[in-house]
């Protein structure tokens, strides 16, 4: 008899199949109306003559304090991004604290000052909070929950529920991938490779409206935060029932990023990212979406990775560089716990 059954297992918390049973078999379950039941990053629902998108997160990211960001920092970047791939402009986030006694009141202090500038950065303002302190040993110094808010226009509600995807349309990501994932765990581990790897940790609510503002013809977007590039694209094939082709040659991977995965045995399409969305647009307008995400700081390295295609439907296929290809599965396990 396995000794973990009935309990919940880090493999629960992954973005992989153990994660998205938990969420259908346990919290749709009980928590299921017509609203929760799209699975979107962010609730979309009326509000008399307009529409909101509402997401909430909760961060427990271990190290608090890693290269190019902070848990604070990471707090408000994913709330952001939860509610702009949902195709929603965010305004409002609440933000509460969980802390640790004993935790140093500068580190406090560094973390709530990157909180609010990240927040002023993306024009979101903070309403509300709450804040409580537990006994030593009862919390790992520092979580924080957010809440968000934001405001979606008619032409976009329906972008978070790929309803009008077709074969042929084109997937496009504005940058490198893993970046976040393996910066958490080189400074976790220490590992000290020579070469820099710095997480990605960004609001994209900016970028997102360029794009929005300037086409038309985006079907779809997500973040590919646990789970990573992969789990995205298994759960967007199987809700489509479409087959989904990316092209390892077309995927812009950082040289640091490749080697600490080679070396510890990842692949950079499992690996966790905090300032990436994935597109799915009409191949008409691609490279025309392409060229507004490279203007942008935040999308230089943008590219057009694949595409859906009607053969194998419910599965991604990877082009290799060796000619061939391989089925790409979500990620069972989790190697890299507590990145968020």
């Amino acid at each position: 008899m396995n000794r973990n059954e009935g309990k919940i297992v880090l493999g629960h918390g992954n973005g992989g199949p153990m994660m998205h049973d938990l969420i259908k078999d346990l919290f749709l379950k009980y928590f299921g109306n017509v609203i929760i039941n799209e699975q979107t990053d962010a609730a979309v629902f009326p509000v008399k003559s307009q529409k909101l998108a509402f997401t909430t997160d909760s961060y427990v990211i271990d190290p608090i304090f890693f290269p190019g960001g902070n848990i604070g920092k990471l707090a408000v970047c994913g709330t952001v991004n939860d509610l702009a791939v949902s195709g929603a402009e965010p305004c409002y986030l609440s933000v509460s604290f969980i802390i640790e006694e004993g935790f140093a009141m500068k580190d406090l202090e560094v973390i709530v000052k990157s909180l609010a500038e990240e927040a002023q950065k993306a024009n979101v303002l903070i309403v509300t909070g709450d804040t409580k302190v537990v006994n030593n040993g009862k919390c790992d110094k520092l979580f924080i929950n957010t809440a968000g808010i934001g405001f979606v226009s008619k032409k976009n509600e329906l972008i978070s529920k790929a309803l009008n995807i077709n074969p042929g349309d084109v997937i496009l990501i504005n940058g490198t991938i893993g970046d976040h994932g393996m910066a958490v765990m080189n400074e976790r581990e220490s590992f000290k490779f020579k070469m820099k790897v710095i997480s990605d940790c960004a609001s994209l609510n900016k970028l997102i409206h360029e794009i929005l503002e300037q086409s038309s013809t985006v079907k779809f977007m997500r973040d590919p935060t646990r789970g990573g590039v992969a789990g995205v694209l298994n759960e967007l094939s199987e809700k489509i029932y479409m087959g989904i082709e990316i092209d390892e040659s077309l995927l812009p991977v950082n040289k640091g990023v490749k080697a600490m995965c080679e070396l510890l045995g990842y692949d950079p399409l499992h690996i966790a990212n905090e300032g990436k969305v994935l597109i799915v647009a009409d191949e008409q307008e691609s490279k025309y979406i392409l060229e507004i995400m490279q203007k942008n700081s935040l999308g230089t390295n943008s590219a057009i990775i694949g595409r859906v295609v009607s053969d194998h439907p419910g599965k991604v296929a990877l082009k290799t560089l060796a000619g061939g290809h391989r089925i790409v599965g979500s990620l069972v396990g989790d190697p890299l716990p507590r990145i968020c």
